[in-house]
């Protein structure tokens, strides 16, 4: 799951384990006996706790392990020395210590360090180039680029309550050139990031934990004001995390979470990972966008978008393949501040959705989070010509039980007059911020008729899938395969599923064509698709490969998986073992070799 806007909180189950101590991270510094967590050490081989669910189908069995080689080099890694903080920082530390002791501590399992950061959500520090050996396979030719993924990765132990989405954005890349990878892991270089490095402790506090109850925000956000005041950093240069997902357009490469202005970083020949600094397009930006913008692979534009708690709480945009940014639409038919995480495109539409989560202020007056479900609320969906210059022609259709936070595709029929959506449903809307791990997603497939107003709607699987995926030359027009990850519970992966989502509606059937589980204890993420011949247009829609990476936590080793997306069961055609464990994360992105040597 990615991280969301700034502007909205978790909600949070109760789960009741002792107080926090304040214990600034360290990879190569002991666990504090406080804590009692040792898989938030940087290890090798964390220890594993998790309890885990049996997959329906019958696992695919491990590969066996290869012949014992000669370990890889693994260039040192320069340890942090330890900073003295500045008198103001001791003092409004001994505040939020205060506040995480005595009136917001830890209580509830969502946001307790000690379970959020268990296993392999524990963080790691960076890692140079490293290479990688190749132990089953040969990875293809059309694999020369790099696999980028980004996700959560706190660069300190949170001294008080932390949510999943609290993470600084970490990039885990994997260069490949002709057979041979390089790993390298690295920050995106955030504002954020950058202030807290150089005060050896946090300075902004966590976004979706630290704001549970009116009592807790005010004197989170006294602290934070004063901080502010005494010069620990400036909020107009962005306090976003940048690690939710990335994207290539514009003739740039962007880091993105949506609490914030895109971070543009390139790939070094060497593979390693360097951030360029945070992009306003031309001072045309405000604020923030969307995490997950559409790029239309004929025109190579960029649709976006941007929500917040303020009207107009919906503002719609795009960005010429120059990189020029378009005045905004700004969306007042959307009357009430909506979770809205993602859309989708058309060859003549964007598609938007108005979910049952959103802002509910009163809340905190209440003690509890201002973000939540209302049952109450009827699900829409609105529709807007891409391009729009104004909302004159947004129309909203009521979509009674359908909130999606991810969409996978949507494409135009009958000459444009009806729009077809794919997405995972969220059946249990209720628990997408607070338990993962109670969320089922069935991926849908929607029509609506823009001439009669009727919106119909089937299930196209009813597994727990989400973070679909497709070939990216399909995006905005109509494909026949979908990519998803199999959730045994969410937020942990233990397979891909490959569907068809052609099937038609009267037929009724399961859409999964094919299935690849990764195995007992071996849990990965968002596939990718990377086409074999992306530039040749007479290629089936699936005559690519799948990657992704995933990871082994009996014996703590991680790998990146290539499958033949065109086999039954996804065969894997390539496996590296990797240097040392990624940690779960967000969304990824495979860029080609042609593509980075542009940046």
């Amino acid at each position: 799951m990615d991280a969301f806007s700034s502007t909205f909180l978790s909600t949070l189950s109760q789960h009741p384990k002792s107080l926090l101590s304040p214990y600034n991270y360290s990879p190569n510094s002991p666990s504090s006996p406080t804590l009692k967590v040792s898989s938030v050490r940087i290890e090798e081989r964390p220890q594993t706790t998790t309890t885990r669910t049996k997959p329906q189908e019958k696992p695919t069995p491990s590969p066996p392990k290869p012949t014992p080689k000669r370990e890889l080099p693994i260039k040192p890694i320069p340890s942090r020395k330890p900073l003295e903080p500045s008198f103001p920082s001791v003092i409004f530390n001994a505040f939020d210590d205060f506040v995480n002791t005595f009136i917001d501590p830890p209580l509830r399992s969502s946001v307790d360090p000690r379970y959020v950061l268990s296993d392999n959500f524990a963080p790691v520090d960076e890692l140079p180039p490293t290479e990688c050996e190749v132990v089953e396979g040969s990875l293809p030719p059309c694999l020369d680029g790099a696999y980028i993924r980004n996700g959560p990765n706190p660069q300190y132990l949170p001294r008080g309550p932390y949510h999943l989405f609290d993470g600084d954005g970490m990039l885990h890349s994997i260069r490949i050139s002709q057979g041979k990878a390089t790993l390298c892991s690295r920050y995106v270089k955030t504002y954020k990031y950058t202030i807290e490095r150089d005060a050896g402790s946090p300075v902004i506090p966590n976004v979706f934990s630290g704001f549970n109850g009116l009592t807790a925000s005010a004197a989170r956000g006294a602290i934070t004001a004063a901080r502010a005041i005494a010069g620990q950093f400036n909020p107009t240069n962005g306090i976003g995390l940048a690690n939710t997902s990335l994207a290539l357009f514009g003739g740039k490469l962007f880091a993105i979470g949506e609490s914030d202005l895109p971070y543009a970083i390139k790939i070094a020949p060497d593979g390693d990972i360097i951030t360029l600094g945070r992009h306003d397009f031309d001072g045309n930006l405000f604020t923030s966008m969307t995490a997950h913008p559409k790029i239309d692979p004929e025109t190579n534009e960029a649709f976006a978008f941007r929500y917040g708690p303020i009207p107009p709480f919906l503002t719609y945009f795009r960005i010429e393949p120059n990189g020029t940014k378009t005045p905004d639409v700004p969306i007042f038919s959307m009357t009430r501040p909506s979770f809205l995480h993602d859309f989708a495109i058309t060859k003549k539409y964007a598609i938007f959705s108005d979910i049952q989560i959103g802002m509910n202020p009163i809340e905190l007056i209440r003690g509890g989070s201002p973000v939540g479900a209302d049952s109450g609320k009827i699900p829409r969906l609105g529709v807007i010509p891409r391009y729009a210059k104004d909302e004159s022609k947004m129309r909203w259709f009521d979509v009674p039980g359908f909130n999606i936070v991810h969409a996978i595709n949507a494409w135009d029929e009958d000459g444009g007059d009806t729009i077809v959506l794919v997405a995972p449903n969220i059946l249990s809307v209720e628990h997408t911020l607070e338990r993962m791990d109670m969320i089922h997603a069935c991926v849908e497939k929607v029509k609506i008729d823009l001439k009669t107003g009727m919106v119909s709607r089937h299930p196209v699987s009813t597994r727990n899938l989400d973070f679909g995926v497709i070939n990216p030359a399909y995006v905005g027009k109509n494909n026949k395969y979908v990519y998803a990850a199999i959730g045994d519970p969410m937020p942990k992966v233990t397979g891909v599923a490959k569907l068809d989502v052609s099937v038609a509606e009267t037929d009724r059937r399961d859409c999964i064509v094919a299935c690849r589980l990764f195995g007992e204890g071996c849990f990965g993420g968002e596939p990718f698709f990377v086409a074999k011949d992306a530039n040749n247009p007479e290629a089936d829609e699936d005559d690519g490969y799948v990657v992704s990476y995933v990871h082994n936590e009996k014996t703590g080793e991680s790998r990146f998986l290539v499958m033949d997306a065109k086999s039954p069961n996804l065969d894997i055609v390539a496996a590296v073992k990797l240097p040392r464990r990624v940690p779960y994360g967000f969304h990824g992105l495979f860029v080609r070799e042609s593509d980075l040597n542009k940046l």
